[in-house]
């Protein structure tokens, strides 16, 4: 007999993995026939990729000069590539050595091989509400036990921690956080509360999961230092970074930093995983950086990112301002809308994928599908006048479910 999905011998855990709703709505947009303006997908927009560049660098660093290109690479990261990070991140909030460094397939791989590291089956974990889910499913994916704590526009109310984490009689095992630029509301953790923070998880000896892929795409205010840099090496911070959101999401380059001793037990998890992050991949990151083209890069990129938050605000201020409101992130790509009118955000999404304009709604930024009355709105990835088109489209999909009577 032909084995079932119910009869064959799953593990325990694999009724605990949870798929994303932000990933999937890739392959769904790729089945639509009209015209779409994409604000769901957190990724930088076709032109903010330095495809040029990285074509001139594939000639030098995967051409025929360079056989071993397409190789496999050292476990903690090709040695040039480690040497070009050290350097691109002295000076900065984020300086480390290579003790602490450890390149990996993006920051997911790094979430991944932190939870692989801490987290058992029934440990509690504290996640930010709303929070970035991916994240959260993976904690998930090894048994952790959830718990959401609110978000406001200074990030993560670490104040409140203490008065969450009580009733449960225990400790944390993880803090998951985004502190710069948080995804999905866009903000960004105060400097009062990164030291609560770091104090709080130096009592209860929690390890502070620092998720940071936009700290370098701030366009407006002052910068904050990182709790890397705040935690001056503590080993109960483990920072996970990525070139996706600076670079090249299909790069699939980031890196993770950490107490030294932890190097070795990273090499194992990820030997385990996928024995190294891809070579040619990470040549072209070296060569990008090796190159010098790194700050120029960044400096277009916020300037086109603050006139396209700019561009979105005031769409919708013109066709939302009586319905909504929404955040003001200093950097980053998200931006959090708030109705105001009644409408369910899940139901909004398969009208206003009708309409033309594509978003994420709200319940799919938090395991236990709160905020239906929000949604998240990428703003780095379209032009200020397809923002114009798309926040038109979802003003029309809006007023749609309200007529019908179909918004609760």
């Amino acid at each position: 007999m032909i084995p079932t999905s119910s009869t064959l011998p799953l593990a325990a855990r694999a009724s605990d993995l949870v798929g994303s709703v932000i990933d999937s709505s890739t392959s769904l947009l790729h089945r639509q026939k009209h015209d779409i303006v994409r604000f769901a997908m957190g990724s930088p927009a076709a032109e903010a990729v330095p495809s040029t560049i990285l074509s001139q660098v594939a000639q030098e660093y995967l051409g025929p000069l360079s056989p071993d290109a397409f190789d496999y690479a050292a476990t903690e990261g090709d040695p040039p590539l480690r040497e070009a990070l050290l350097a691109m991140l002295s000076g900065t909030g984020d300086e480390t050595t290579a003790d602490r460094l450890t390149v990996t397939a993006g920051g997911m791989q790094g979430l991944d091989l932190c939870c692989k590291l801490f987290v058992d089956p029934g440990d509690l974990v504290v996640v930010e509400s709303p929070t970035y889910t991916n994240g959260s499913a993976t904690a998930l994916s090894y048994g952790a036990e959830l718990l959401e704590a609110q978000v406001d526009e200074h990030g993560l109310v670490v104040e409140a921690l203490p008065g969450l984490v009580a009733p449960t009689g225990r400790s944390p095992k993880a803090i998951y956080t985004i502190p710069t630029f948080q995804n999905p509301s866009g903000a960004t953790m105060s400097l009062e509360r990164r030291h609560a923070l770091l104090e709080l998880a130096r009592q209860w000896g929690s390890v502070v999961i620092d998720d940071d892929p936009y700290g370098l795409l701030r366009f407006e205010g002052d910068e904050l230092p990182t709790l890397r840099e705040l935690g001056d090496g503590d080993p109960l911070v483990f920072s996970v970074r990525t070139f996706s959101k600076i670079l090249a999401p299909g790069l699939r380059v980031g890196w993770v930093d950490s107490a030294a001793e932890l190097q070795p037990l990273l090499i194992n998890a990820k030997q385990a995983m996928d024995t190294c992050t891809n070579l040619p991949g990470q040549r072209l990151v070296t060569g990008f950086l090796a190159g010098g083209h790194l700050a120029d890069h960044l400096a277009t990129q916020r300037t086109a990112y603050r006139e396209r938050k700019i561009a979105m605000q005031r769409c919708l201020e013109e066709h939302f301002g009586d319905i909504a409101h929404w955040t003001d992130p200093e950097g980053g790509f998200f931006l959090w809308v708030t109705l105001e009118c009644g409408v369910d955000t899940q139901a909004l999404f398969e009208v206003a994928l009708a309409e033309g304009v594509a978003f994420i709604p709200g319940p799919a930024f938090s395991p236990a599908g709160n905020f239906h009355d929000a949604l998240r709105l990428c703003f780095a990835s379209t032009a200020p006048e397809r923002t114009a088109v798309g926040i038109a489209r979802l003003r029309r999909a809006v007023d749609r479910l309200i007529t019908d009577g179909s918004s609760g």
